[in-house]
């Protein structure tokens, strides 16, 4: 079990593991052959490849180790590497597959750390600070990960050291293995000058002047490194020796609070499921109650163990802290996801994160502890988003334009539910609603007869129907906003005149002149924008 607040503060004594799969492209294709069981004994015997157009020729990009084994390697064209080895497998290279499998990889890989990040299009990189003591020590941690990865049909490398430079230099330019802290100096120094990831040119020039491995690079003072071949190379030299740190970007937003559950025996029933996540939700209540904070959004990650990994999100309307409550809102969220939930062979490992949180002080409740009317009302509504989602549940915010039509904007709830900066105008009391509740969009024409053209109508035209104008008011102005006008448009360019006006028999409308008479246009046009309940 890990609980408690996950922070990404440097301390002197962080470790990261990297993790390395040489084979990538080629281990997705023989785990898809595999599966498939599309090629007999003979053909899965011979070396696979992996093609890619260069330059209009056909070459190797990737190889599996049988071909590496038969002299191939990445770079010939298909046409020297035929004369090597006459059968092959190609495939053509396709690197978003290889992308969407390192990025599953990744998620897998969560469970050790939140902290994961890709490290190249073939690599990981964990910040493991503090994680390997829950597995039992860093040799275990990366013992285990070894051996899954591995049964899962990749071949892996990987490394620990103090910082991400030091691990992915040692994973990949040597057998790996874990660094003592503060022993990174003396490890790299055997790796060749490749492993500090400069560019080819300056790989070549440091080999052209006698600098082949890193302990050359060391030895030497560093301001002549730098005249000659750059800052950036003494900068990744001291990050490979250990000297500075660089820490990792995590590829998830890194969590506030976090509880988990691991088991050793997969979970398959739904009912223990449901259970653990409430157990979870109380331990990271008691957490949230001894900070003075509420949880707005939470997590929930299922570590499934044949390495498949879902995520469920629960947004509130409200800070959070009560176990039951979110026990029902995960309930809800669990019975309403559009691809369900497969337990498959089980999980071996369930967390629940908490992603944002907001101050909440303690409230003074009923004897019957029931909240009021609002908090009932963002109780219905974080149910109704955990159950049909968030981007369904809608609601008005204020807009910041003086057009009635774009006064309100439609927007999802859950995210301004709280702390919204924007407040809606306050209405005096005892006045009747200076506009309707609902707008017609767009507004509808009318005709009108007006005394003056500048003036309240006495009569209008409506759906073919006339309407004898018994009382006006008005006119209240709207002044176009130039701003927000394209140069040479006259949409929103006009000036508006509204009137509240009540026909003969008591019906009232909302209308306005579109345009000043004689100073915007000769002949302004009259529209009828809402309706009064």
């Amino acid at each position: 079990m890990w609980n408690g607040i996950v922070t990404t503060m440097f301390s002197g004594n962080r470790r990261y593991l990297a993790l390395w799969l040489p084979f990538l492209p080629t281990d997705r294709l023989h785990r898809q052959r595999r599966r498939r069981s599309s090629l007999g004994a003979g053909p899965a015997d011979l070396p696979l490849v992996v093609l890619r157009r260069v330059n209009n020729a056909l070459c190797l990009a990737h190889v599996d180790q049988r071909g590496l084994d038969h002299g191939l390697m990445p770079g010939l064209t298909l046409a020297d590497a035929r004369i090597r080895m006459p059968s092959l497998i190609t495939v053509d290279d396709d690197p978003a597959a290889d992308r969407v499998l390192l990025d599953h990889l990744a998620d897998w890989c969560d469970r050790y750390t939140p902290l994961v990040g890709l490290d190249g299009p073939d690599g990981l990189m964990l910040d493991i600070t503090g994680c390997a003591h829950l597995f039992g020590g860093e040799q275990v941690l990366r013992d285990d990960m070894t051996r899954r990865i591995a049964a899962m049909g990749f071949t892996l490398r990987s490394a620990i050291a103090g910082t991400p430079d030091a691990a992915r230099a040692l994973a990949r330019f040597s057998e790996g293995g874990i660094c003592p802290p503060g022993a990174e100096a003396h490890a790299v120094r055997p790796l060749p000058v490749r492993a500090l990831g400069l560019e080819e040119e300056t790989i070549l020039a440091l080999q052209r002047a006698g600098l082949v491995t890193i302990a050359d690079l060391a030895d030497r003072p560093r301001k002549p490194l730098v005249a000659r071949f750059g800052r950036d190379l003494v900068e990744r030299l001291q990050r490979v020796l250990g000297e500075v740190d660089h820490p990792i970007s995590p590829r998830r937003p890194v969590p506030v609070l976090m509880a988990e559950r691991r088991f050793p025996e997969p979970l398959v029933r739904r009912d223990d499921l449901l259970a653990t996540l409430t157990a979870l939700g109380e331990e990271l209540a008691l957490l949230l109650e001894r900070s003075g904070l509420g949880a707005r959004h939470f997590e929930a990650g299922f570590f499934r163990a044949d390495g498949q990994t879902r995520y469920i999100d629960v947004v509130t309307a409200r800070p959070l802290r009560d176990a039951d409550a979110l026990g029902c809102l995960l309930s809800e969220r669990l019975a309403g996801l559009a691809d369900p939930l497969d337990i498959g062979f089980g999980f071996d490992v369930i967390r629940l994160s908490v992603r944002a949180v907001e101050a909440l002080a303690p409230a003074q409740i009923g004897f019957d502890r029931r909240g009021g009317e609002d908090e009932a009302v963002l109780a219905l509504v974080e149910r109704l988003a955990a159950r049909f989602g968030t981007a369904r549940i809608l609601g008005f915010t204020p807009g910041d334009s003086y057009l009635p039509e774009q006064a309100a904007r439609l927007e999802p709830f859950l995210p301004q539910a709280a702390g919204s900066s924007a407040a809606w105008p306050e209405a005096l009391a005892g006045e009747p609603p200076l506009q309707p509740l609902r707008l017609f969009d767009p507004p509808e024409p009318v005709e009108t007869i007006a005394e003056v053209p500048d003036g309240p109508p006495k009569r209008f035209r409506w759906r073919r129907v006339v309407h004898e104008v018994a009382a006006a008011e008005g006119p209240a102005r709207i002044s176009a906003e130039w701003w927000r006008t394209a140069p040479g448009t006259e949409q929103d360019a006009l000036t508006r005149d509204y009137f509240r006006v009540e026909d003969r028999d008591g019906r009232r409308f909302w209308l306005y002149r579109d345009g000043l008479y004689a100073r915007e246009t000769d002949r302004p046009r009259w529209y009828l924008h809402g309706l009064f309940a």
